[in-house]
């Protein structure tokens, strides 16, 4: 585990399921590696990732599902790719049930949408 990623131990140590917890550090670390600009940061009991102190991208785990939460203008502006991967939808987030095949290309897009929609803002949420 990189050392920036040390921040969420205790979150996913405390995930009690062994295959949700596999799951779970997987994603984190994929977008620890392929966004390596982010910065890992652990609020509300959530782990996250920011860019210039601007939140990008974040995820909570539920019994049945692993929440995804690019903000509201992420679940907007991605809601037809959402409904093609099959993954249910709110507001806020989408998510992936336990059973679901991960989409990380979906994930790259919404994160690469953040990281530039974001550039110039200066607040943590929008």
């Amino acid at each position: 585990m990189r050392e920036s990623m040390k921040i969420f131990e205790k979150y996913l140590a405390g995930i009690d399921h062994p295959e949700h917890r596999e799951r779970t550090e997987a994603i984190l670390t994929w977008i620890a590696e392929r966004f390596p600009n982010l910065k890992p940061e652990f609020k509300w009991n959530t782990p996250m990732f920011s860019d210039h102190g601007t939140y990008i991208i974040g995820l909570s785990i539920a019994k049945k599902h692993l929440s995804i939460s690019p903000e509201e203008a992420g679940i907007e502006r991605f809601a037809d790719d959402i409904a093609q991967a099959g993954y249910s939808a709110t507001k806020g987030l989408f998510r992936i049930q336990w059973t679901e095949p991960v989409h990380y290309e979906l994930l790259e897009k919404m994160i690469e949408f953040n990281i530039e929609d974001k550039a110039d803002y200066t607040k943590f949420w929008r």
